[in-house]
């Protein structure tokens, strides 16, 4: 190809530092890229060097060449094989773009012929296919080798500290410095740790980025917590019995672990279980509503923690559970009527789903007469019966029609599968308000409540809340309240109550809220 007037970026790239694991390093890939330069006597914008793999992208350098052609300092790159330009989908892709807009004429390599034509640019993708392919699948050996290790009983990565790698036998060693170190570990408190650590020498193992350090706390706390020094060893989750030698007994190790379990668990203060608690909201100031005991009664009543002179009173913790009581009924359906209507469900589910299976079926016969209509139009424009313009046109119309017949197909097939199941659920949930209602268990009332509504507030002693989705239209019609439904609760007298108290609460509130008033 003809390139002198083309500029071009020399990239060379390595994946690591580490020169033993590395085919061609950046040295010779530059002397070659050089060479080559010289040959074919191209222009060279610029060197780039980079220490980054590509399995992914990210790379820094890389992308500055790329924003830099963008701008248009250079036309063309120079490197060593496509797989040091790039190893996965989106830097290949963004090199394949900026060919196709021309940003980029001219790609080099001096092992590689490329051209920048349909079939060049074809198999230029091919071999960035199959760098990533190379990538996937030394992945995937590591990965099998890794699992082979460990159901043998040997540590597959980098070894903990207080344990060496002996390559004669391919397992991990204790370290004769560190190993009666770290067992010494395991003898201290939690808060002693770090200061005996550091008194003891135990430092981290050097390596060519980082030096020798002492160990801190979080790697001290990790390190106590760690089974591989009693001679097993956790990996992906799922342990295993390994085949090195412990450095502790798994006594001295569960022992370890019921002291850091013990200082771990939560010092929060002692609350006394009120079921209410931080269920509900003053409607007056939106403050928290809590719970105290008085005279052997539990009452509710605002926190007043932003309005002083909030007004809202307080209400007897029985009186408000029925209040929940009179909700939960007014959402209950009989487990008769819920029997008799998830039978019709299921009948109407059958109808619809063969309704809709033929509809289906109907829809799939008419998208299959439009595929052979288009292999009608293919075979009479080959056969020289139709223009290339009659032909484009037809085949634009048929394929119109082909795809609003799909979009119905999508539509009936989520219709047949997307409803029945979320009335089933709840018709199910009435059901369940129902068996409630004689429930003992205030818990569960509670639960229930909650899955059911939100927003829940206090206005005038009474319940006051906002229900969800299709609850509200059930609390709204009242359509399923029964009978039987828990009785008002706005003039009773509950034990240690007088009347000055009593008749101030209402049975309606003004709020536009559902309040649960009698029905």
């Amino acid at each position: 190809m003809d390139t002198p007037n083309n500029k071009f970026f020399i990239y060379a790239r390595k994946s690591t530092d580490d020169t033993s694991r590395q085919i061609r390093s950046i040295e010779d890939q530059v002397a070659e890229l050089r060479d080559h330069a010289i040959r074919k006597k191209l222009c060279i914008v610029e060197k780039l060097e980079e220490k980054r793999t590509a399995k992914g992208p990210g790379r820094p350098i890389f992308n500055d060449m790329l924003d830099r052609i963008e701008k248009g300092e250079a036309d063309g790159i120079l490197a060593w094989h496509p797989n040091r330009l790039a190893r996965n989908p989106i830097d290949a892709g963004r090199i394949m773009w900026l060919i196709d807009t021309g940003k980029i004429r001219d790609v080099q390599f001096p092992s590689v012929q490329f051209e920048n034509t349909a079939a060049g640019k074809f198999m230029l993708g091919m071999m960035f296919t199959e760098s990533k392919h190379y990538v996937d699948n030394l992945s995937e050996t590591i990965k099998r080798g890794q699992r082979r290790k460990v159901k043998d009983g040997i540590w597959p990565q980098m070894t903990p500290l207080g344990y060496l790698n002996d390559r004669a036998v391919r397992i991990i060693v204790p370290d004769p410095v560190r190993a009666p170190l770290v067992r010494k570990i395991f003898d201290y408190t939690l808060d002693q740790l770090t200061i005996a650590a550091s008194e003891m020498g135990l430092m981290t193992r050097a390596s060519k980025k980082h030096p020798s350090k002492p160990v801190s706390r979080s790697q001290l706390h990790r390190l106590l917590q760690n089974p591989i020094y009693t001679g097993a060893f956790r990996y992906t989750g799922e342990m295993y019995e390994g085949k090195h030698e412990p450095i502790i007994t798994p006594g001295i190790f569960d022992e370890v672990q019921a002291v850091i379990t013990q200082k771990s668990k939560s010092k929060t203060s002692k609350l006394k279980p009120y079921l209410y608690r931080g269920f509900l909201r003053c409607g007056e100031c939106g403050c928290l509503i809590t719970t105290e005991t008085q005279k052997g009664h539990n009452y509710l009543h605002c926190t007043k923690r932003v309005k002083k002179d909030c007004s809202q009173g307080y209400v007897r913790e029985d009186a408000f559970a029925l209040q929940l009581d009179r909700y939960i009924q007014s959402l209950s359906l009989p487990v008769g009527s819920a029997d008799w209507m998830l039978a019709e469900l299921e009948k109407e589910g059958d109808e619809d789903a063969a309704a809709g299976l033929t509809a289906e079926d109907a829809v799939r016969c008419r998208i299959k007469e439009d595929e052979t209509r288009l292999d009608r139009l293919l075979a009479g424009y080959l056969d020289k019966a139709l223009s290339l313009e009659e032909y484009r046109e037809a085949k634009a119309r048929v394929i119109g029609e082909k795809t609003q017949k799909e979009g119905a197909l999508a539509e009936l097939e989520h219709h047949r599968s997307g409803w029945f199941e979320p009335a089933t659920r709840f018709v199910k949930a009435l059901q369940e308000a129902e068996l409630l209602t004689s429930s003992t268990d205030d818990a569960e009332k509670l639960k229930f409540v909650k899955t059911t509504g939100s927003n829940f507030r206090l206005v005038n002693r009474e319940l006051v809340c906002d229900p969800r989705g299709a609850w509200q239209v059930v609390a709204g019609q009242r359509s399923f309240a029964q009978d039987n439904i828990a009785p008002d609760s706005s003039g009773a007298t509950f034990p240690g109550e007088t009347r000055d108290v009593t008749h101030m609460r209402r049975g309606r509130d003004s709020n536009p809220g559902y309040g649960f008033d009698p029905v």
